[in-house]
């Protein structure tokens, strides 16, 4: 049986931001909705359910606060502020409405993913299903590991999290873009021959261990998948 996953609604009206926040949720299995403005936001969680709202104090027609508030009215969704404003009493004023949690920006796309998990965690939602749905694979999230047929994955951290972001949605093209936000630190640092370097050592790898399987599919030109297996 194939579990839903949970729906993250992100508000926030810089599209740059929202599209690596997007990249990193959907890579984490979680899905996802992307509202601009506040009244926006309060009928996409009146019209469908959602686990969790990212929620931007500064939107453009009216302050995230408020839309806290609205929320807090019609029920009890758990609300990730997300904003430029870093001051005390900002976080305070947030908190008192009945956030979860707070980040300010500039932020990591990992740390945002890795709240929303614990928020979750805390209020009794969960998270997306394991990544190991895909047939051969085992992922244990909580110790970063991976095997691969029974047999575990000696992987370094950024090739652990390349694996894990194709795992999570196996027949998906991810793009080296999104698989650099993914796996990286610092995405901005890495390069697409980087991505395509550790793609190949994970596939090594993987080789040792069943030599005619290639799990790691190639798409020229936009990315790669993971090999969708019966």
């Amino acid at each position: 049986m194939v579990m839903p996953r949970q729906t993250i609604l992100l508000v926030e009206d810089e599209g740059s931001i929202a599209e690596t926040v997007l990249y990193a949720l959907g890579t984490e299995g979680f899905a996802t909705l992307w509202k601009t403005t506040g009244r926006e936001a309060l009928a996409a969680v009146a019209a469908e359910p959602v686990a969790l709202v990212v929620l931007d104090v500064g939107l453009p027609d009216m302050s995230g606060f408020d839309v806290c508030r609205e929320l807090r009215r019609q029920g009890a969704v758990p609300v990730i502020f997300l904003t430029a404003r870093s001051e005390e009493v900002d976080r305070i004023v947030g908190l008192e409405l009945g956030a979860d949690d707070y980040l300010a920006k500039p932020f990591s796309p990992r740390e945002l993913t890795a709240r929303v998990r614990a928020v979750l965690r805390r209020t009794g939602g969960g998270g997306p299903p394991p990544a190991a749905a895909a047939a051969g694979w085992e992922h244990d999230e909580a110790r970063c590991r991976i095997s691969y047929r029974g047999r575990p994955l000696d992987l370094t951290r950024n090739e652990y999290r390349l694996l894990a972001a194709l795992l999570a949605q196996p027949g998906r093209v991810y793009s080296r873009d999104q698989l650099m936000t993914a796996a990286w630190a610092d995405p901005g640092a890495a390069l697409d021959r980087t991505v395509d370097a550790h793609v190949k050592s994970v596939r090594a790898k993987l080789r040792a261990i069943a030599p005619a399987a290639d799990p790691i599919v190639t798409h020229r030109g936009l990315g790669y998948s993971l090999r969708e297996e019966p």
